[in-house]
């Protein structure tokens, strides 16, 4: 159990064993809902946990527990609750097995006339006995809520029949509805275990030096500052930085990618990741429930919990829904005196594929979204991400990389790009300034081995002056080596003018004041943002903006390369207006952004979307969906798998609706007996969980 509070309230989330079907949620529900001082229950059959929202000042914790466990539900906290909740979790089916021995019995006897004539009847109410005790009960607790749920009607169909003498029809129906209920946990288990994968990656225990020794501790035990050495193949433990050693990281868990990363001394690692190879020694920043692998774990199981726009509106549907087929029912029989046909009413009637169809949906989208390292903070905003109309995108850290490179180097008198890059590192070589790393870093890739100039002085706002070997190195601005009485030719200034206009920042190399050429650095464009851009219109998104605070040049070039239109020179709170306006026109808008410098945007929008949520607290606390790495290509992923999981929503309702509808109808004409009815209605839940199932499938 997990306690949270803010804003005067406090939200609790409990784990809870006994919740049987979508039924069990909805009762704890309104059960939690009806105590003075509770805000809002939302209770998830998924994932068996309930989320409470309450005044403390009101109403206390072991309030909320009671009644949650009054109904016959257990909180799941200690072990003997633990081993209470798991007999809980087994007595339905075991009455059901019990159930279905004995209806076994009841039809063998009758067919092969075996023992006196009632034997099969007795066996029958047995089975019905056995069978109808678990579902009376929670139909009896329903009232007392009060409230009505799928199993009054269950209830009221069994007494009716076994009134007109249908013993063994009554036993069999109530077996079916059992059997039926086990066969959707276990369904719906797969989609638990399928969640409950990727949020229990937290190693046990830890390897940690204390007193020149390593000895093995429980996680729980492992401090802040303490060295832990993590052996090949194995998990880490903890969120830290690496002291030393390591190689190959995985962290396809925490950002969906599935190549490993090198890491080696200085680099951040993080919780759950797994070593693969090389020995490691971490320092520990953080562990047990601050890592990054706990808190993306909260908030996983927060956006399961939490009921999406359509899953209220179903429950609040199935509110009403259950009294009017209780009337549609007594109005059938009323006009046929048919009991037999208001009893299959209500059998076939039972909104259960109605009240599955959206949170089994919401919950394995959720899941397939966090194992691609996609983080959807709850249906609200998956429902709007898969309505998506414009999409807004921050250009810095964003649509680029957020740091200079060179992109260009022009040399005179015959020089290659090497040449002028080696001097030109050289000079730059103690700098400290970002144009000076886009200058070094290049360098490297090439290969080029660097000197420490002999001599070096940074004049700010003018370039850098550096001696090597005798030899005196000027790089900086046109004007500066003007200053220094170096001749620029009128060539050199035509390109310099030509790079200017694409957003370039361009740089004079001197030689002993022989000028070199020069150097063009930009911020550029990330790999894949232009084949992102196409996969995002392929989705049907045609309005795809690009705010940025940099100047009209700058955000032109990239404008152009992207084949996007965009609005430059913005502050802050200017692109907060700018997500009010499309608003305003009815758009269902998005907002990209690192989830710092774009929080106010990224709050305005109906859904906002930060990058590189991996490294970031913020990022991830920020927006309602985070992508734990910086590859864009993760949008049209999020997109596709939104709006797949609205379109297996609409045609769960769709199919449960017409299904019940087609059912009741049938019945009342007469068509459908009660044991085909039960078997038709469980049918339809396995089918609505089966196909809200496919969208756990990594394709989405």
């Amino acid at each position: 159990m997990e306690e949270k509070k803010f804003e005067g309230k406090s939200k609790i989330i409990v784990d809870i064993d006994g919740i049987h079907c979508a039924d069990c949620a909805l009762n704890i529900e309104r059960s939690v809902e009806h105590l003075s001082g509770v805000l809002s229950a939302e209770v998830s059959y998924v994932l068996s946990s309930a989320t409470v929202y309450y005044d403390p000042h009101r109403v206390e914790e072991e309030k909320i527990k009671k009644a949650i466990t009054q109904p016959g539900y257990v909180v799941r906290e200690t072990l003997a609750q633990r081993t209470r909740a798991f007999w809980s979790e087994m007595r339905p089916f075991l009455f059901m097995a019990a159930s279905g021995i004995t209806l076994v019995l009841s039809y063998i006897s009758g067919w092969l006339y075996l023992g006196p004539a009632y034997l099969p009847t007795t066996f029958a109410v047995a089975s019905l006995i056995l069978g109808g005790y678990p579902i009376l009960k929670s139909a009896i607790e329903a009232l007392f809520i009060p409230d009505l749920n799928v199993d009054t009607l269950v209830s009221i169909a069994a007494i009716a029949a076994t009134s007109v003498g249908a013993y063994q029809e009554a036993a069999t129906v109530i077996f079916i509805m059992l059997l039926g209920e086990f066969l959707e946990h276990l369904t719906v288990g797969k989609a638990r275990k399928a969640i409950s994968s990727l949020i229990q990656l937290a190693p046990k225990t830890a390897w940690v030096r204390r007193e020149q020794e390593e000895v093995r501790v429980p996680i729980e035990e492992v401090k802040a500052k303490e060295i832990v050495i993590v052996k090949p193949g194995e998990r880490i433990p903890v969120d830290g930085k690496i002291i030393s050693g390591c190689g190959s990281i995985n962290q396809s868990m925490l950002t969906g990618e599935s190549i490993p990363i090198e890491k080696g001394a200085g680099d951040r690692v993080y919780c759950g990741t797994i070593n693969e190879s090389g020995s490691c020694e971490i320092e520990t920043t953080q562990v047990a429930e601050d890592t990054k692998l706990a808190q993306i774990k909260r908030l996983i199981l927060e956006a399961q919990a939490e009921k999406s726009p359509t899953q209220r509106v179903m429950d609040r549907f199935t509110r009403y829904f259950i009294p009017a087929i209780l009337l549609i029912a007594l109005a059938t029989f009323l006009i046929t005196g048919d009991a037999i046909r208001a009893i299959t009413i209500l059998i076939v009637a039972c909104p259960c594929a109605l009240v599955l169809g959206t949170p089994t949906a919401v919950v394995a989208a959720i899941g397939n979204a966090a194992r691609q390292g996609i983080l959807i903070k709850g249906g609200a905003y998956l429902e709007q991400m898969g309505r998506l109309k414009t999409l807004l995108m921050d250009k810095t850290g964003t649509l680029t990389y957020g740091r200079p490179k060179v992109v260009g180097i022009n040399g005179l008198d015959g020089l290659n790009e090497k040449e002028i890059l080696y001097w030109a590192a050289i000079a730059e070589k103690r700098s400290e300034h970002p144009l000076a790393k886009a200058i070094t870093e290049r360098a490297e890739e090439l290969g080029l081995l660097i000197p420490h100039p002999e001599s070096f002085e940074n004049l700010i706002g003018k370039g850098v002056k550096a001696r090597w070997n005798g030899k005196t190195i000027l790089l900086g601005s046109a004007q500066f080596l003007r200053e220094e009485k170096i001749t620029i030719p009128e060539s050199a200034m035509e390109v310099l003018k030509q790079k200017e206009s694409e957003g370039a920042t361009s740089l004079f190399l001197s030689l002993d004041h022989h000028l070199l050429g020069l150097i063009s650095i930009a911020d550029t464009l990330r790999e894949k943002a232009k084949d992102t851009i196409g996969q995002i219109r392929k989705e049907g998104i045609s309005e795809i903006w690009m705010l940025t605070g940099d100047s009209e040049l700058v955000a032109n070039r990239i404008g152009k390369e992207l084949g996007i239109r965009y609005e430059a020179d913005l502050l802050p709170e200017e692109k907060v207006l700018r997500v009010k306006e499309w608003k305003k026109q009815g758009q269902t808008v998005a907002m990209v952004g690192d989830g710092v410098n774009d929080a106010p945007a990224l709050a305005a929008a109906d859904v906002g979307i930060a990058m590189g949520a991996a490294g970031t607290d913020v990022a991830i606390e920020t927006a309602d969906i985070a992508l734990m790495t910086d590859e864009l290509e993760k949008i049209p992923t999020a997109i596709r798998l939104s709006r797949k999981a609205l379109r297996v929503i609409k045609e769960n309702i769709a199919f449960a609706l017409v299904f019940n509808t087609v059912l009741v109808f049938l019945s009342a004409q007469g068509w459908v007996t009660m044991i085909l009815g039960a078997m038709m209605h469980q049918a339809s839940s396995l089918l609505v969980i089966l196909n809200s199932m496919r969208l756990l499938r990594k394709d989405g």
